[in-house]
């Protein structure tokens, strides 16, 4: 077994571990409802976003605080979303600091909404928003992505759809 410095271990002993408070947010629209395909369900979305949380393999905490499930509602507006609604209620709370979607669409389809959560609200009550597809994002790990073209973007493409 090798041996270990001193500043080694101190090192370790100092090294900071964060505790992420993770919401999960679902949301399957009306139309998608209607749809024979299974990629969009609910279950689906559940059981992508777990099997990610599972492969997190960086030193931090991850608990999944609460999951948030709005099915059958546009993503059109945040304010007829009640689920939403309660999971913005619990980041203010301090609840949670962590946000995990499937991708953009499912979070938000109205491209001023979109922005106004990305660029402020999240920030601002310092809540890392994970996006897994379509565009990836992690507010933490890669903040600059967040700022891409890409993003606003995609936030379009969402709303013309």
């Amino acid at each position: 077994m090798a041996r270990r410095s001193r500043a080694d271990i101190a090192q370790e002993k100092t090294k900071k571990t964060n505790v992420w408070q993770i919401a999960i947010y679902i949301r399957l629209s009306k139309e998608d409802m209607r749809s024979v395909d299974e990629s969009e369900s609910v279950s689906n979305q559940r059981k992508l976003i777990e099997d990610y949380i599972r492969g997190f393999d960086d030193g931090d905490e991850y608990v999944i605080v609460g999951e948030y499930v709005d099915d059958g509602i546009s993503g059109t507006t945040d304010e007829e979303r009640e689920r939403f609604q309660d999971m913005l209620s619990d980041i203010q709370r301090g609840r949670i600091n962590c946000v995990i979607v499937k991708d953009l669409a499912r979070s938000f389809r109205n491209y001023g909404d979109q922005g106004y959560y990305l660029d402020d609200w999240f920030p601002r009550h310092n809540v890392r928003f994970i996006s897994m597809f379509h565009q990836t994002l992690d507010s933490y790990k890669d903040p600059r992505n967040m700022r891409s073209l890409a993003v606003p973007i995609q936030g379009v493409m969402n709303e013309q759809h």
